[in-house]
């Protein structure tokens, strides 16, 4: 396994603050949106884009690229701000989001811009995609891998299991999935609105390897992932355990914030807590 030098650690959590201050600014210039799960999952998204995934911003359709699908597609604006900090296309864009015309719609739409691989939005379908992607790469013999981010809400989606059943008994190895343990849905803590626990074990015996991580430490979220890569006949899930709303301490483990825009002043307090001068 890969030990990582500080400088990276340090590197890769810089890129998560611009992708958080992106992910602040694009939410109020749309008045709408998902900010809470979207900075719970910077982290691991900004891992991914800048460390972990081989690809080719200025060839998006590069055939030997890792595959990246957002199954929680609300939290659209951090996947967005991957994107356009990785070079696929400019960030002044990502002010458009959710405007009328726009490219980046509030939730990815493959086709409409370069680097989304599957358009989501309904909770449950994102694995099962991830699984058909991951099959075709056995078929075709080739090495690339395939990511796939996941909410905890969605665990509640049935579809989610039968995903689960299909990667074990095809012994897709090449799947790492993220579930991004954030405990908050819209309508409220997971735990009350359906029980997810003990969700490490459940995924055990659905034949998946496990790994336990704390999702926000970047360290962590790239030894999970080389880690992963030495499993043989079985995906990986990754369970990360996340703050909602990470970064901006109003916006933290607050419910209100799964899918409000923050107004003008909180705009600038949040900018200002991330580091932006007023």
């Amino acid at each position: 396994m890969v030990a990582y030098p500080d400088d990276v650690i340090v590197e890769l959590e810089w890129r998560a603050n611009v992708i958080r201050k992106h992910i602040i600014r694009m939410t109020r210039a749309a008045g709408s949106g998902h900010p809470g799960g979207s900075l719970s999952s910077t982290d691991i998204i900004s891992a991914l884009f800048f460390k972990v995934m081989h690809h080719h911003p200025q060839d998006p359709a590069w055939e030997d690229r890792d595959r990246f699908v957002l199954s929680k597609g609300h939290a659209a604006p951090a996947y967005y701000a991957a994107l356009a900090e990785s070079g696929y296309f400019p960030t002044d864009e990502l002010l458009t989001l959710r405007k009328l015309g726009s490219r980046l719609q509030g939730h990815p739409s493959k086709g409409k811009l370069p680097g989304v691989e599957m358009s989501t939005g309904s909770l449950g379908q994102g694995l099962s995609v991830t699984n058909g992607m991951a099959l075709a790469a056995k078929l075709d013999r080739k090495a690339h891998r395939i990511y796939c981010l996941c909410g905890d809400g969605e665990m509640q989606s049935g579809q989610i299991w039968e995903a689960a059943m299909l990667g074990a008994h095809y012994e897709l190895d090449n799947i790492t999935a993220f579930l991004d343990r954030n405990k908050l849905q819209i309508d409220g803590p997971t735990e009350k609105i359906m029980s997810l626990e003990p969700i490490t074990d459940k995924w055990k015996a659905f034949g998946w390897h496990v790994i336990e991580i704390d999702g926000h430490n970047m360290r962590e979220i790239l030894e999970a992932c080389d880690k992963a890569k030495e499993v043989r006949n079985k995906p990986t899930m990754v369970v990360a355990h996340t703050v909602k709303g990470k970064g901006v301490s109003f916006m933290e483990n607050a419910l209100s914030f799964h899918g409000k825009a923050p107004n003008d002043e909180e705009t600038k307090n949040a900018l200002r807590e991330l580091g932006e001068e007023p």
